[in-house]
């Protein structure tokens, strides 16, 4: 476990632009080194990184950042200081569970000083247009009309989330990061929205109906499918590197999800009698 840890640590500092950044990350490997040595004393015995772990969390780092691929490994190796001092190696344990924890928390992502634009983006996205796709639906009940009032709709709204965002971020004084914020706010809104309407493009009107639902129904059980999923793999993604619950934020923004495309449903069909739309 040393030993591999010491790889990933030495392979992700010499990716780091940031002097900083690839400080800490070298010291942090000089420090799973001297355990590794101290471990290979007691036991008389020399080990090799476990290749796989370490091309793992490589490949963890270049997709979802260096923070989240460290935090996961560490979070593996949970159990470590209890065994440590199992074996009366108390040094090691403290440091595995201060020093080190310690100089992980000095590591700067820049990607990760705009998750609250990101969450913005796509929760604000996840909660409008699957509520505007169950209104529209049922008001509709076709799936052309709907997956061309959801585009128009959701597209319209990213790029206003996108300037809203960067408004907000120079009223905060915060100019020099005002288009990122912006960038990662409107990007975030915009593929969401991609993924939602999705379900509305591939499914054909003609489609055999599935237990008694139409076509148009069936694409939206998609679109909530597909809401589903990103919540769960954003929560879970949030929840690894702000070291928080990930089942009280998915529960909770489910919540959110469900409620709103409720009163949309409700309020698409009591539209459509009031306004006698037939189509």
């Amino acid at each position: 476990m040393e030993a591999t840890e010491a790889e990933v640590y030495r392979r992700l500092a010499k990716m780091q632009k940031d002097p900083v950044n690839r400080s800490i990350l070298e010291g942090i490997a000089l420090e799973e080194e001297r355990h590794e040595a101290v471990i290979a004393k007691m036991t008389g015995e020399e080990v090799k990184a476990d290749k796989g772990k370490v091309t793992r969390q490589i490949v963890l780092a270049r997709l979802l950042g260096f923070t989240f691929s460290i935090k996961m490994m560490e979070s593996n190796e949970h159990h470590a200081a209890s065994e440590y001092r199992e074996l009366g190696l108390h040094d090691i344990a403290e440091e595995e569970e201060l020093h080190v924890q310690s100089m992980i928390s000095m590591l700067d992502e820049e990607r990760l000083r705009y998750s609250g634009s990101i969450v913005l983006g796509l929760s604000d996205a996840l909660v409008e247009l699957t509520g505007a796709l169950a209104g529209l639906t049922f008001a509709l009940q076709d799936l052309n009309l709907v997956a061309l009032a959801g585009l128009v709709t959701g597209i319209a709204a990213a790029f206003s989330m996108g300037a809203s965002e960067y408004l907000s971020s120079r009223a905060e004084k915060k100019s020099e990061s005002a288009v990122k914020a912006a960038f990662f706010t409107w990007i975030s809104y915009l593929l969401t929205v991609l993924m939602l309407v999705a379900p509305f493009l591939v499914f054909q009107a003609d489609s055999p109906e599935f237990h008694g639902l139409g076509p148009h129904v069936q694409a939206l059980m998609f679109t909530f499918a597909i809401g589903l999923l990103i919540v769960a793999l954003f929560n879970f993604f949030l929840s690894v590197v702000e070291e928080a619950s990930f089942k009280s934020r998915f529960l909770e923004m489910t919540g959110i999800l469900g409620v709103v495309s409720l009163i949309s449903y409700g309020i698409g069909i009591a539209l459509r009698g009031i306004l006698g739309v037939e189509i």
